[in-house]
């Protein structure tokens, strides 16, 4: 089993993929590693990342520099488990650039309601530290959760009157 990555694991990985860029690229992180660059989380197991535009070159290094730095990667986003938020690129964070790649937290708001939609007690904390930090407003979350409603059909593991109660749950609790 791999250590934990903490911020300097983190920063050390995305160094290490800039410098192996060579095209202009827009890598989005998301999940543990937001959390702990923005500080609620001393460390996470995985770098969840998305590339835009996907490139092979650096989808081959990333399976070396995690045996090089011992990390575990992901090519994970929450468009993977619920439709895309609109507006979510323009709600991502910029953290820095390293190389050729802009470095950014992938929308707090699409985090939110994929962690949502999953359920698990780490992915409830989570949200929870999201509103507390006041990344995600409650109202905008409602929001956006209904822009999405209509196309939940196309990811039939998501039952939306569960997703609905899960979001309400979370939102009404203290």
């Amino acid at each position: 089993m791999r250590p934990l990555a903490d911020e300097t694991r983190i920063f050390a990985f995305l160094r290490a993929l800039g410098r192996a860029a060579r095209n202009e690229t827009r890598l989005y992180l998301t999940g543990g590693a937001t959390a702990v660059l923005e500080g609620w989380r001393a460390s996470t197991v995985d770098i969840d990342l998305r590339l835009e535009p996907d490139d092979d070159e650096l989808l081959r290094e990333i399976p070396r520099l995690k045996e090089q730095l011992g990390i575990n990667v992901e090519l994970v986003s929450p468009g993977d488990f619920i439709p895309e938020l609109p507006g979510w690129r323009d709600r991502s964070r910029h953290v820095r650039r390293e190389g050729l790649i802009d470095v950014y937290n992938l929308d707090p708001y699409s985090q939110a309601l994929s962690k949502i939609e999953r359920g698990f007690d780490q992915d409830v904390e989570d949200v929870r530290a999201m509103l507390d930090r006041r990344l995600i407003e409650p109202e905008r979350l409602r929001e956006l959760f209904a822009s999405i409603q209509p196309e939940l059909f196309r990811y039939p593991a998501i039952d939306p009157a569960s997703f609905a109660k899960r979001l309400d749950r979370l939102l009404d609790m203290p």
